[in-house]
């Protein structure tokens, strides 16, 4: 009788932090899942970490006129412009629907002034099933002339603690990558309250069409998404993950198990996909099974393993 060899272990591809559970580290990312349910015939909802919502605001948004998407060499520029439904539509028609899945929802939340981040809150926390906020600190405030919330450690320090003042779950604040210092930003949204942190939104960038000699975005600015920016992202991570003490997820240019390992290895608890659904709507589910492969194969016996465990030596 022939002898083969043992199958690898089951690796345990929970994780937990800042009071979630997840199933396996890997989260739809928001902005590229819609509201979540309209991947339910799509993406096995029970196979992911879970998933954030498009952002959030307390009224309705239409968001920026088209052209608002352009595909480039190694990534996507996007000016949605936060189109969605507002918080109180959510509450009433979406939320309903989300408790019947088996998935951890985080509800993404934005706003142009402190009152708006407040209100937004205030109205999800009337609705039951949202696992934790993560703040969208990446928009302008208008009452500060249009500065970046997450671009002024004083803006930032004040919207952190007013989201944390308003509510009793938890607070994950999303750092915008277009600051000096990554570290300094993710230190005074820990300082403020902050239960966890995602990073990075996406990159301040434009693309101009050079036959008609105009922008290919109509906002002329756009964010950059997608592989071309993993590299700095990873960098990002590992940078704010040395810099708190509290947990961290990754966001940018995963698209394989391999850049998710990268991201756990730089300090990340967890990981957000996000253009890669553009391409494959089923990139999430696909991806987080590839990682219990990938686990299996590497003899890791708990995902958790991975977590700030580059050398540097």
């Amino acid at each position: 009788m022939s002898s083969s060899a043992p199958l690898p272990p089951k690796p345990e591809m929970s994780v937990s932090f800042a009071g979630l559970h997840l199933r396996t580290p890997v989260l739809a990312a928001s902005g590229t899942f819609g509201y979540g349910a309209e991947f339910e015939d799509v993406v096995a909802l029970d196979k992911i970490g879970g998933f954030v919502t498009k952002g959030l605001s307390r009224e309705p948004m239409a968001g920026n006129p088209a052209p608002r998407l352009y595909e480039t060499a190694a990534g996507m520029l996007n000016a949605i412009g936060l189109q969605n439904i507002g918080a109180h539509a959510f509450v009433q028609e979406k939320l309903p629907e989300l408790r019947k899945l088996n998935t951890v929802v985080i509800a993404n939340v934005f706003g142009h002034s402190r009152e708006d981040y407040e209100d937004t809150i205030q109205i999800l926390n009337e609705g039951e099933g949202i696992a934790a906020y993560e703040l969208n600190v990446s928009c302008p405030n208008t009452a500060a002339g249009g500065m970046v919330f997450g671009c002024d450690i004083h803006l930032l320090d004040d919207v952190v603690a007013t989201a944390k003042r308003a509510t009793w779950r938890p607070i994950i604040v999303k750092l915008s990558p277009n600051v000096t210092s990554i570290a300094t930003m993710a230190q005074i949204a820990e300082a403020a309250g902050a239960d966890a942190l995602s990073l990075v939104n996406t990159f301040l960038a434009m693309s101009i069409d050079v036959e008609t000699r105009r922008p290919r975005i109509a906002n002329v600015t756009a964010g950059l998404s997608g592989p071309a920016i993993k590299p700095i992202a990873v960098r990002m991570v590992y940078e704010a993950a040395h810099a708190v003490d509290i947990p961290v997820i990754g966001i940018g240019g995963i698209s394989t198990a391999a850049d998710v390992v990268e991201f756990l290895l730089a300090g990340a608890v967890a990981v957000e996909i996000g253009t890669a659904s553009y391409w494959d709507p089923c990139a999430t589910e696909n991806i987080a099974r590839e990682l219990e492969q990938w686990c299996a194969v590497h003899r890791v016996l708990k995902v958790t393993e991975l977590i700030g465990a580059m050398k540097n030596d």
